[in-house]
């Protein structure tokens, strides 16, 4: 394998097919132990930043950061270890839905970062979650598309960034995140429709 290929630049070929539907779970891998840090980390987060003055303490803030920083590293640790499984290919996006969300409230509750911005970001991640449960549904997986990984960056970015009280970077990059993050979800509505008028 590739130094490309091992830090997640190179996409191209098929998924892994333990990553497919129809395989095992198969949840007792390293990669997915560190997602289900991930998934801890998120009530932990949530009760300390919500209880503090400002929603700017240097503790929640780090832990916010662990955990969008592990989205980038159970991907390495896959690739190194060839450790891929299906519980994985559904627990990333959960956890990235899920900490986007919850970083989303604490700026939302604190006005860290400007509410209409959020709303729309909320939108868009209930839209890509209803679409991907309706992929499921029909035994498709919604397939990533570069828009969608590079607007996780910019987006989890912007949430540090406003944690830690550098605004008017964290707008910008909430921005570019939304901009990213919504041409995703255009392209996979696209080909949700495509997939339905090809299967009838």
């Amino acid at each position: 394998m590739g130094t490309r290929r091992r830090l997640g630049l190179d996409r191209s070929g098929p998924p892994p097919p333990e990553t497919l539907a129809g395989h095992p779970l198969n949840p007792w891998t390293i990669p997915n132990a560190i997602g289900f840090v991930r998934l801890a980390l998120i009530p932990a987060f949530l009760i300390l930043d919500m209880s503090s003055r400002d929603g700017q303490d240097a503790l929640p803030a780090a832990l916010f950061a662990f955990g969008a920083g592990g989205d980038y590293l159970d991907g390495i640790v896959a690739r190194l270890t060839g450790q891929y499984s299906r519980l994985g290919a559904l627990l990333d996006p959960v956890v990235d839905r899920l900490l986007v969300l919850s970083g989303v409230a604490v700026c939302w509750r604190f006005d860290l970062l400007p509410r209409w911005a959020l709303a729309v970001l909320i939108a868009r991640e209930v839209a890509v979650v209803a679409l991907a449960r309706i992929g499921l549904r029909r035994g498709q997986d919604l397939k990533i598309n570069w828009p969608g990984r590079l607007a996780v960056w910019p987006t989890m970015s912007a949430i540090v960034f406003a944690l830690i009280g550098v605004l008017t970077l964290a707008e910008v990059l909430l921005y570019v995140g939304l901009a990213l993050g919504l041409a995703a979800l255009a392209m996979y509505a696209r080909d949700g429709v495509s997939a339905l008028r090809a299967a009838r």
